[in-house]
């Protein structure tokens, strides 16, 4: 590997993308920074179970997963840093307990613009991860400067919700937000987000092979700089056509998944910007080991033919009790101009 040099500032990273936001200023997709939650109690919530088909029905024997799962954090975070991405990981603290503490990008968001998003999320279990301490790090460590807050957690109280970028894959370059609806993902509050941060609004149902509704969008798609990753297989057919007409229309090589795939979180993928000392600016696409493991020869070189670097770490009893994975434990801050 080439040795790293030090991060470039936010905006060399962001020309690269090439389209403009409003001042003329480059818009970027990829972020060179990540918030990341150091789990403390890690384990099987029966509560998220109840609505996401990748976590088991029923509470399985899982000695030591708390160890491991904590030990697949750390190696998360040692390749990413390793690859020239900014990492500010905080600690969870107990009590009370959090098993799902590692997937902060649920209940925050962090944008170009220095708007700073809080969402509403449908486990009463989880609603103790958002912690005001979290924020400060990120801010202080990856040099996010807070221009507004939008606070959308109070339609809990009306059991709608909206979990951050799971609910959520935004095309930050184009300006669309797509979201798989599911008790998750209510369109009331994707329109108030939409609507405050001035993107467009893609929604479609998707299933598993059972029919149940995919309980995020983000096991199913991906968007990078030059590539749209999207589990097609799983969108209903009435929607379907729509969907990859407007992904085909932002210009990005797109990337189709089945069923066996995202099984095994091969949609769960996240690109990030980083810095190398022979390429310059450039991107690093994270997945799980048990992703590209899942990818044919042919759709891998179609992927990595999209990026500057496919990074692939273990992560497999968060994967397995916790029904995410790798994009699920990132939560991007994009730095502020």
């Amino acid at each position: 590997m080439a040795q790293k040099a030090a991060p470039p500032a936010p905006m060399a990273a962001a020309a690269a993308d090439g389209v403009l936001r409003d001042g003329g200023l480059p818009r970027q997709q990829c972020a060179s920074g990540v918030l990341m939650v150091r789990p403390a109690a890690f384990g099987y919530n029966p509560e998220t179970a109840a609505s996401n088909s990748f976590q088991p029905s029923r509470a399985p024997e899982a000695p030591g997963a708390a160890a491991a799962a904590l030990q697949e954090f750390e190696e998360l975070r040692r390749a990413l840093e390793s690859e020239g991405v900014s990492v500010c990981a905080v600690e969870d603290i107990t009590p009370p307990a959090k098993p799902d503490a590692v997937f902060p990008n649920n209940w925050v968001s962090f944008h170009e613009d220095g708007t700073l998003v809080l969402y509403p999320m449908q486990s009463v279990s989880r609603r103790p991860e958002r912690r005001r301490e979290i924020i400060e790090h990120a801010v202080d460590e990856l040099g996010f400067h807070i221009a507004r807050e939008l606070d959308l957690t109070q339609y809990e109280r009306e059991g709608l919700f909206l979990e951050g970028t799971g609910s959520l894959v935004l095309d930050h370059t184009e300006r669309v937000a797509y979201a798989c609806l599911s008790p998750r993902t209510h369109t009331r509050v994707l329109k108030h987000w939409a609507r405050e941060l001035g993107y467009e609004a893609v929604t479609f149902a998707a299933t598993d092979p059972a029919g149940a509704p995919l309980y995020h969008t983000n096991v199913m798609m991906a968007i990078g700089a030059r590539f749209v990753v999207i589990g097609s297989e799983a969108i209903v057919p009435s929607d379907r056509e729509r969907v990859l007409a407007r992904a085909h229309a932002s210009g990005r090589e797109v990337i189709e998944l089945g069923h066996a795939e995202i099984a095994r979180f091969a949609g769960n993928v996240l690109e990030l910007g980083t810095w190398d000392e022979a390429l310059g600016d450039a991107r690093v696409l994270v997945m799980s080991e048990s992703a590209r493991r899942a990818l044919d020869r042919e759709t891998y070189a179609q992927l990595s033919g999209a990026t500057d670097a496919v990074l692939a770490v273990p992560v497999p009893t968060i994967e397995r009790l916790g029904g995410g994975s790798v994009r699920c434990m990132l939560a991007e801050v994009f730095r502020s101009a």
